[in-house]
């Protein structure tokens, strides 16, 4: 059974209308801009599904795309910052490299 059936069952006066979800599209884009590219635009992808179907009466899809739209904004997020740690730490090791060879 699914969030929206578990949230619809047992309500005396009929079916209630659960909360739109977090379309989260304001964290694909900046994931997109400031981290991953690819992973970002999937978010973006995921994130713009989310108010169409909703309003479409599909209310556990939307849920689990706004759900997909965060896991895919955290993902771009952290593959983002390992890849600029890595970057950095490569960097520095070249640079160590370099003036250890001008000391020679």
């Amino acid at each position: 059974m699914n969030n929206f059936q578990n949230q619809v069952q047992g309500n005396p006066y009929g079916p209630q209308m659960p909360q739109k979800p977090d379309n989260y599209l304001v964290w694909a884009i900046l994931s997109t801009l400031l981290c991953c590219l690819p992973f970002g635009i999937v978010a973006i992808v995921k994130s713009s599904k989310v108010d169409s179907l909703w309003y479409a009466g599909n209310h556990s899809e939307a849920i689990q795309a706004s759900n997909d739209a965060k896991k895919w904004s955290i993902i771009s997020a952290v593959v983002g910052l390992v890849g600029g740690l890595l970057y950095v730490i490569l960097y520095v090791i070249l640079v160590a490299i370099g003036v250890g060879a001008e000391l020679m």
